[in-house]
């Protein structure tokens, strides 16, 4: 028997759904079979998933193949389509012990081709079939899926359906279980974790989560992934300020420096709101730092327009950047505005955008010499202190603690210590 093969593309919540599919599909007796979880950001992203599925067929003649995740659930038909693929299964389905029991050997019967239901009909997520994942220093725990927002550049809520929140009494014992496992970070997950609760009886705040974590819980180092800041609630604020197991760094799903592009990307907040909420969370844990995804070259965005952008990341005090050049995915209202900016043009403001990260990069590092930071061991010679910054080390640690040392300056992108 050939085990399955998986491969992921895009998110940390692909990654915790495909270790998911992994127990699954063992539990079916799933056997010689290669699985792509796809990702639909943009349309590099499907292109990427497109090639890596011819890959896999020509490395593995005989086996079956299936595609899953958001690229295609959102368009089916189009995979189901391609010469290579023998199975089609959304992103529901693939969270099912059913749809791998039809895929494994005591299956009696024709398994569908495509099995894609209807996304936005989902209420609840997956039931937690594992504790996490990771690396054997940190673990990613998935607390929320799917998005209520129609922000007009993106697809993702086609693939992942309305948000849907796990109740923080599962997500609380989660967590004791991975730490009780040796794990000294965990990572909270989500495609919109700011409006964890919204769902849940009582409609509970991602703070209150936070902090019901930390009480009940001995996680040594509890970190939150990407924000909507205008979804920050006052129990996250505290937590901020009051708690040093939460990690000072946040990234920040900003999109964008200028009110009217912010506008008609259809966010919810304006550039001062981005700017306030950094001031007062330095104000609250001056040693917090952010990182950001900012979107460059979205249609009728002009030099001063993008400039407004640029300055964010002086203005945020920005760190640690994921910059977008803009890709018009078709489904939304942005690919049918008809001011597009020359592709040239966006590279460039990409380009610029990304310079600034990394002059933001290499400040930040070098403010660090000589201080002392906690770090935790993803490898002999590698760990991160709190605010996420890569560590080398001149002689192997235990992987998996935390690390008491005095940053001695900086190499590359890497403090040395």
């Amino acid at each position: 028997m050939k085990p399955p093969k998986f491969t992921t593309l895009g998110c940390r919540l692909n990654a915790y759904e495909t270790e998911a599919m992994k127990a699954l599909a063992e539990a079916a007796g799933v056997d010689n079979a290669v699985v792509v979880n796809t990702c639909a950001v943009t349309n590099e992203a499907v292109s990427k998933a497109r090639k890596e599925i011819r890959r896999l067929r020509r490395e593995n003649p005989d086996a079956k193949v299936i595609v899953t995740g958001c690229a295609a659930q959102i368009d089916p038909d189009s995979f189901a389509a391609m010469a290579e693929v023998d199975h089609v299964i959304g992103n529901t389905e693939k969270m099912s012990p059913d749809t791998w029991a039809q895929l494994g050997p005591n299956f009696i019967g024709d398994t569908e081709a495509v099995q894609v239901n209807d996304i936005m009909s989902v209420t609840e997520t997956a039931g937690h079939l594992i504790d996490g994942f990771g690396t054997r220093s940190r673990a990613y725990v998935q607390v929320q899926n799917g998005c209520d927002h129609r922000c007009t550049f993106c697809i993702i809520p086609y693939g992942r359906g309305n948000s849907r929140s796990v109740p923080a009494g599962v997500v609380v014992d989660q967590i004791k279980r991975l730490v009780q496992q040796g794990y000294n970070e965990v990572v909270l997950t989500g495609v919109d974790l700011t409006s964890w609760g919204a769902d849940l009886p009582g409609a509970p705040r991602l703070g209150d989560l936070v902090m019901r974590t930390l009480r009940l819980t001995d996680v040594p180092r509890l970190r939150i992934s990407s924000i909507d800041s205008i979804e920050a609630d006052e129990n996250l604020m505290q937590a901020i300020a009051t708690e040093p197991r939460l990690m000072p760094h946040l990234h920040l799903s900003l999109q964008h420096g200028d009110d009217l592009i912010l506008k008609r990307m259809k966010r919810r907040h304006l550039r001062d709101d981005a700017i306030r909420f950094c001031e007062e969370a330095l104000r609250l844990r001056p040693e917090m730092t952010f990182g950001a995804d900012i979107i460059a070259g979205f249609p009728t965005e002009t030099d001063a327009h993008f400039e407004n952008s640029l300055r964010l990341v002086q203005d945020c005090q920005l760190t640690w950047l994921h910059v977008f050049p803009y890709s018009a995915r078709p489904g939304t209202p942005a690919a049918k505005i008809p001011s597009k900016v020359d592709g040239n043009v966006i590279k460039d403001r990409a380009a610029q955008l990304r310079a600034a990260g990394d002059a933001a990069v290499q400040r930040h590092l070098a403010a660090q010499a000589g201080r002392t930071h906690a770090v935790l061991m993803e490898a002999p010679d590698m760990g991160r202190t709190e605010q996420f910054a890569e560590v080398s080390f001149a002689t192997p640690q235990p992987v998996g603690q935390i690390i008491q040392t005095v940053i001695t300056g900086q190499k590359g992108t890497q403090l040395t210590a």
